[in-house]
């Protein structure tokens, strides 16, 4: 039976209720200094936030050496009753020290798969998904160095992969190496910040591969991108692609919080979801948030 690895165990996809398909309550990188998210009593917060407005489960993107702070999850989901699904993966280099990334060459993919299956450090909680990233316009060595581990992994799992697109961009070349050169099939991967380059023939392609698109805002790459997405949205499901969308918010910064006056996480719900719902129909904007995350992240694990 497929089910979705959250932090408090395997669960049937249809318990997720209203899900955050990508988000982070958790993260830390030298390319943030100063923004971190680190607060635990921040996080709860944010979390009963969502769950005030309607939210039901939270899919957290941040992978490996990024401040996961697993070990909080599982309470911080029993006390919200939110669900939360953690990642296992490895963002861009430039998130780490090139000491780290060293000390994981030739192990990659074996890390991913304790991570998946076995549990993250001590925590015993297991990671649900694989992040990786792509570059701007491009796929550097780095990228195709932990694309290759993810898919490694992923036929040693099942689990699904979900991809950080740089600034949106890069989507077709990300499917050519995992889908083609490395043969994830396209209903396993994710492709994360498609409203941020508002092409709709690269959109209408990727969708074509069998790959989920999701939407995450509002979106910090160029706020003028933001208006831009219930037209794609819309475009997407009128050229017959409405079952392969995904929604999240992606807080990366504390400063974006809804506890600390930023969008935060409601915002998926009270702003994005009635402005869809104006573009596409209330019926396929609650499919998008209700049942496409247990397709997307439901596996049959191995």
């Amino acid at each position: 039976m497929s089910t979705v690895r959250t932090v408090l165990g395997d669960i049937r996809p249809e318990e997720l209720g209203a899900c955050d398909t990508h988000d982070h309550l958790f993260l830390r990188s030298p390319q943030l200094p100063g923004q971190e998210l680190d607060d635990v009593p921040a996080a709860r917060a944010e979390l009963a936030a969502f769950r005030s407005a309607g939210g039901g489960a939270v899919v957290q993107w941040t992978p490996y050496g990024m401040g996961r702070r697993t070990t909080d999850l599982p309470g911080l989901s029993r006390t919200t009753g939110v669900h939360l699904v953690c990642a296992t993966g490895l963002h861009q280099a430039a998130h780490y020290a090139p000491e780290l990334l060293d000390g994981l060459r030739g192990g990659l993919s074996e890390l991913f798969v304790t991570e998946l299956t076995e549990g993250i450090g001590t925590s015993g909680v297991r990671a649900g998904l694989i992040k990786v990233a792509g570059g701007f316009h491009a796929l550097d060595a780095h990228a195709r160095w932990t694309m290759a581990a993810a898919a490694e992994a992923h036929r040693a799992t099942g689990a699904p992969i979900a991809v950080h697109l740089e600034l949106g961009t890069g989507a077709l070349d990300v499917l050519d190496l995992l889908c083609g050169e490395l043969g994830v099939p396209g209903h396993r991967v994710i492709l994360g910040h498609l409203n941020r380059s508002p092409d709709p023939v690269v959109q209408r392609e990727a969708a074509a591969s069998g790959c989920w698109l999701a939407f995450d805002g509002p979106s910090r790459a160029h706020h003028g991108t933001d208006w831009r997405m219930p037209e794609a949205v819309r475009a997407l499901a009128e050229a017959g692609y409405g079952d392969r969308l995904l929604l999240g918010g992606d807080t990366v910064v504390a400063g974006a919080r809804s506890v600390d006056g930023g969008p935060g996480m409601p915002y998926l719900l009270r702003r994005v979801r009635p402005r869809l719902a104006e573009a596409v129909g209330a019926g396929l904007v609650d499919r998008i948030l209700m049942e496409h995350p247990g397709r997307a992240f439901a596996v049959d694990w191995k």
